[in-house]
């Protein structure tokens, strides 16, 4: 399977959960922010992915669960990331880009900025597209 191939099955299944025209998806637009995704919306999605082309997406791969759900405060305190957390979430999403995350940490935000092709990368990586 090639790129392009990925970012039409990603479009497809944006476009049928988010009922939003094809020329609106763009790969740097944001799933919430710019395409209008709730939570469960990005649980369809990716429900619709994995059905579509038989492939497994944990949630801790959209967003790292121990970072986010941290209770040791190492990686956030008082639903704020620190940098520590914020080192692990460029580790762990090297595919984002964490500097609006890094402008407002907060732990809710770090869902929001993922991008359509955050999602094309993540899909890339479990059906064998070479990332080069």
């Amino acid at each position: 399977m090639q790129k392009e191939e990925v970012y039409g099955y990603v479009k497809k299944a944006l476009i049928e959960a988010l009922a939003v025209d094809e020329e609106e998806i763009q790969p740097e637009s944001t799933l919430i922010g710019d395409l209008g995704a709730e939570s469960i919306d990005i649980l369809d999605i990716v429900f619709q992915l994995e059905k579509m082309l038989g492939i497994k997406i944990e949630r801790g791969e959209l967003v790292p669960d121990d970072v986010a759900n941290d209770k040791e405060g190492k990686y956030q305190h008082e639903n704020k990331l620190t940098e520590l957390g914020l080192d692990e979430i460029r580790k762990r999403m090297p595919y984002a880009n964490i500097d609006e995350l890094a402008k407002n940490p907060m732990v809710s935000n770090i869902i929001t900025i993922l991008t359509v092709r955050d999602l094309c990368y993540i899909v890339e990586s479990k059906v064998g597209v070479d990332p080069a």
